[in-house]
């Protein structure tokens, strides 16, 4: 292992682009040139390095993040190549958390695609800096332009600049223009990789002046002191462009655009240059100060200095279940030496534990190593108490590192082990893999018995699934998916009393409540600062209710609202407010109130117009104008909302809202009403209340009614 590079030196990013725009060609481009592999492994030929797993070979797609350093210049990268399908979308969370900038791959041809626009909108939440790399330059009907305008129209209007012009388009692709210095380059066709400086073309000599004006004014504009000098001269050097821009890409202020053909290996190397020279350093986000939280009062924080002199700051941000080390946690670390066979402390499990080795990863293979320094990451072996977004630190100095926000599955389907042997084999596999993916969850319904698994998409749950089979051996039959459905009052039902006064096993048991409940949203600001789905608030004063059975009330609403009162399905965005209530001496108990919380509740339902919700996607359908037709019939009769109609390039697009219960089979339907020729994506939007009488059809079908009492 090298050794490793001054902080100033070190980059950690991330490549990501919507499906088939040619992220892990661009990945594996990198990696090549960066002699990191001795050879150039497509993924075409299921040889991809990055796409590692069995079903990212058999799919062409990446389903998991991989991770990889390399070496460029006096740079160290370490990069992370992650999927960037809606279904896996909790590995854009991770990485979005750990690194510190990243490289956006767009197809010239299919523009801004609507899950690129979902992770840019992602990645502004978290203050992310990136650049753009402009793929595929060599298909036909290439356009740079209108693929800059793409960019600029629906992700960031005022700041994009591009930093690059290519010579020709397509089949007359010869090579590309450095706007900062000027200077034009053709390819040597004989390899595609050599490269030799050439004259400017005369027909472009205006159009790359007149960009490189463009991208001057938008960095001089950042600053006062920067305009003025530009002013004085009309124009800035080279030093002072690269200088500026690099502050201001780091900023987020603004988005360097690259361009090339990874496939035909044209100018990928600047795609390297650019992400060493102005994607930040550790040290650069957030000059160099990561923020931590006392671990007993989240509310006081305090920095630590990203560096190893400072107090070990580190985070897990994915736990991998390995055949050969049992589990490996890939971590972060901030601040530090962490060094392997000491002892560090888990601040979010208060427990210690013992880092027993360290890998440097690549992809699937590993080389162990004795350390991680500040700044870096890979993979520590055997946390076994550590789960993703927890916080390491040393024994000595406790705190917490803002952890990670998981999205919630919109999609399940039941399973069942074929074999008695398959039983006990299956449920370790599932706990496995919940472990690693926080957007995978597993119960066992109540009612019925079976073992639920939910996830973010039928993509997402296949794969679970066929992990199950090919990694842990466990043969099981799946049954239909089920949509993750909720419930919600629309209407407020003010001071819903209930008493409840009964004798049971030869005692009386006496409680009290008056609660008002109404409809509430996650918007709305909570006290402690947590978004919540419901929210409980007490304004008992005095000894009305004694404080020890308040919160038993609150306990039981909420295993309530998890039971449902429509049809047994989670209830949100309620708020109750205990108002009054009584209590006596001898007989109340906790158990007392929680029977007349639970009574308070079903009568509050009755009058507060409960209703049941339904998981609507937000769809973008590509397809050839001859099929607009068959198309738009199709999301008519799935209950969809078309919002708009466009054209990218040669395709038109159709944007829409439709429920996800209607999605189920839907690629094989465009399929055959399109010839094969469209494609679509889709990813959860908001939740909307069901029609009546699909209402009524769910709930009898889970045997629910409105009247039931029980």
């Amino acid at each position: 292992m090298s050794t490793p590079k001054p902080l100033d030196k070190v980059r950690n990013i991330w490549i990501i682009a919507h499906i088939d725009a040619g992220k892990t060609t661009t990945t594996e481009r990198i990696l090549y040139y960066t002699w990191k592999t001795h050879k150039i492994w497509e993924t075409h030929d299921w040889e991809s390095q990055m796409d590692w797993m069995e079903q990212e070979k058999e799919r062409g797609i990446t389903i998991t993040s991989a991770a990889t350093t390399a070496f460029w210049k006096d740079y160290q990268i370490n990069i992370i190549d992650t999927p960037w399908h809606v279904d896996f979308t909790i590995e854009v969370e991770r990485s979005l958390r750990v690194l510190d900038g990243w490289v956006a791959v767009f197809d010239w041809s299919q523009w801004v695609e609507p899950q690129s626009e979902t992770v840019w909108k992602q990645s502004d939440k978290y203050h992310v800096p990136r650049i753009a790399f402009i793929n595929k330059m060599d298909k036909m009907w290439a356009d740079f332009d209108m693929s800059i305008e793409s960019i600029r129209k629906r992700l960031a209007w005022n700041k994009v600049v591009a930093i690059q012009y290519p010579i020709g388009a397509a089949e007359t692709l010869k090579g590309l223009i450095d706007l900062i210095e000027m200077k034009a380059y053709h390819f040597e066709w004989s390899s595609w990789e050599t490269v030799k400086e050439v004259e400017i073309p005369a027909d472009l000599k205006d159009k790359v002046e007149a960009l490189k004006t463009v991208l001057i004014e938008k960095v001089a504009e950042q600053d006062d002191a920067l305009m003025e000098k530009f002013f004085e001269n009309w124009d800035l050097s080279v030093e002072d462009i690269k200088k500026w821009l690099r502050i201001w890409v780091c900023n987020n202020d603004l988005y360097a655009v690259t361009c090339g053909s990874a496939l035909q290996n044209i100018w990928v190397q600047m795609v390297i240059d650019a992400a060493v020279e102005y994607l930040p350093s550790p040290i650069d986000v957030n000059e160099g100060k990561l923020e931590v939280m006392d671990i007993d009062d989240p509310e006081k924080t305090e920095e630590i200095e990203v560096s190893a002199d400072a107090p070990l700051a580190a985070l897990a941000f994915k736990i991998v279940t390995d055949p050969f080390v049992w589990k490996l946690a890939f971590t972060r670390v901030y601040s530090w030496t962490l060094k392997s066979g000491s002892y560090v402390y888990n601040a979010s499990t208060g427990k210690k534990e013992r880092v027993w080795r360290l890998l440097q990863m690549h992809a699937n293979t590993r080389q162990e190593i004795e350390e991680i320094s500040a700044g870096h990451i890979w993979a520590i072996v055997w946390l076994k108490d550590t789960k993703t977004g927890d916080t390491i630190c040393d024994i000595n100095k406790k705190f917490l590192v803002e952890s990670m926000e998981f999205p919630e599955p919109v999609i399940s389907v039941s399973v069942e082990p074929k074999t008695k042997a398959d039983q006990e084999k299956m449920w370790l596999a599932l706990n496995k893999l919940a472990e690693e993916d926080p957007s995978f969850r597993v119960r066992t319904d109540e009612e019925t018995a079976q073992t639920i698994i939910s996830g973010m998409g039928e993509l997402h749950l296949d794969i679970i699934v066929d992990r199950m089979r090919r990694e842990f051996k466990v043969e099981c039959n799946v049954w239909a998916p089920q949509v993750a459905y909720r419930e919600t009052i629309k209407e407020t039902a003010t001071d819903v009393e209930h008493k409840y006064s009964k004798q049971t096993w030869g005692r009386w048991q006496y409680g009290h409540v008056v609660i008002t409940f109404e409809p509430y949203k996650e918007a709305e600001d909570d006290d402690d600062g947590v978004k919540k789905t419901n929210k409980f608030v007490s304004k008992i004063v005095g000894w009305v209710i004694p404080k020890e059975y308040i919160p038993g009330v609150e306990k039981w609403l909420n295993e309530a609202y998890g039971r449902g009162y429509i049809a047994g399905y989670p209830m949100v965005d309620i708020k109750a407010t205990l108002t009054f209530g009584s209590f006596h001496d001898v007989d109340s108990s906790e158990l007392s109130f929680k029977i007349a919380a639970s009574k308070a509740f079903k009568e509050a339902c009755k009058k507060a117009k409960p209703t049941l919700l339904e998981p609507i996607m937000k769809v973008e359908v590509n397809t050839p104008e001859e099929y607009m037709g068959d198309v738009i019939g199709q999301i008519n009769s799935k209950r969809g909302r078309i919002e708009e109609m466009w054209n990218r390039g040669q395709a038109k697009i159709i944007n829409c809202y439709v429920p996800l219960s209607e999605m189920f089979g839907y690629a094989t339907e465009l399929r055959s009403a399109s010839q094969g020729r469209a494609n679509y994506g889709m990813e959860f939007h908001h939740y909307e209340e069901v029609p009546s009488n699909i209402a009524a059809k769910i709930r009898e079908e889970r045997g629910f009614t409105l009247d039931d009492d029980e």
